[in-house]
């Protein structure tokens, strides 16, 4: 991957993508935490779903402006983003693709789906977002001829240290052990959306709170569809995930 020469560099784009309630905001406040990396919160989402997104003092609003914005940003960029939306110029752009550092993050699915429904109770089924998230996983390994890099957030909750360490050595930039813990609050950028973020504001580091849905996979059949549908996307990613020592 020639993983060091690239953060030796002045410039590196490192992504994470995920399907909804998959933990990745708590990743990205690891990655604000660490303050190498200029940080951005859901900018493909946030052209879909509002028309717009600020992007490194830009005003985009569309998938193609945001693409070409992103390929011109200087210095070390980090966005995270999510697969409730389709990203059609995303899967179409080779350069992009194969130029960045893409990571993916994933999350058991019934877990994904019971707490997206208890947010959203008109969530679809494409919502759920995993059969996105292997395609675009997909496109990075047919742009760069490798296998993306893939965490599973439980490995980052139960051993928080071990995934983060052993994602950095993989993308190629330094293990910091003090981003792993950071003050509770909402950062300025997650305030569009603010109410998706609570459990991730309210922390402090990589926890699991204890939660119980109302609408769950077992008693709800369209959550139960949603399950049977995902499962397989999920598994296929979750076979391909960085294996801790």
């Amino acid at each position: 991957m020639g993983s060091t020469s690239r953060y030796a560099s002045e410039r590196m784009m490192l992504t994470m993508w995920s399907a909804p309630r998959s933990r990745s905001t708590a990743f990205e406040r690891m990655m604000m935490e660490r303050g190498d990396f200029t940080v951005l919160h859901e900018p493909f989402s946030h052209v879909m779903d509002f028309g717009s997104a600020t992007v490194l003092d830009h005003q985009v609003t569309s998938e193609k402006e945001l693409l070409s914005t992103l390929k011109e940003s200087p210095g070390r960029v980090f966005f995270k983003d999510t697969t409730d939306f389709h990203y059609p110029e995303l899967l179409n752009d080779k350069p992009f693709l194969r130029d960045g550092v893409h990571t993916f993050i994933i999350r058991d699915p019934r877990e994904v789906i019971e707490s997206h429904a208890h947010l959203n109770p008109e969530v679809s089924r494409d919502d759920i977002g995993f059969a996105r998230l292997h395609e675009i996983y997909d496109a990075v390994a047919d742009a760069t001829g490798e296998a993306p890099v893939v965490i599973d957030s439980d490995d980052l909750i139960d051993r928080p240290a071990d995934t983060v360490a052993a994602y950095c050595a993989r993308v190629g930039i330094p293990f910091d052990a003090d981003a792993l813990r950071w003050q509770p609050g909402t950062p300025r950028q997650w305030q569009r959306t603010e109410r998706w973020h609570e459990a991730a504001a309210a922390s402090s580091g990589f926890s699991r709170p204890p939660r119980q849905y109302a609408r769950t996979v077992d008693n709800d059949p369209r959550l139960a569809e949603y399950h049977r549908y995902h499962q397989p996307y999920h598994q296929k990613l979750w076979e391909q995930r960085l294996r801790l020592v």
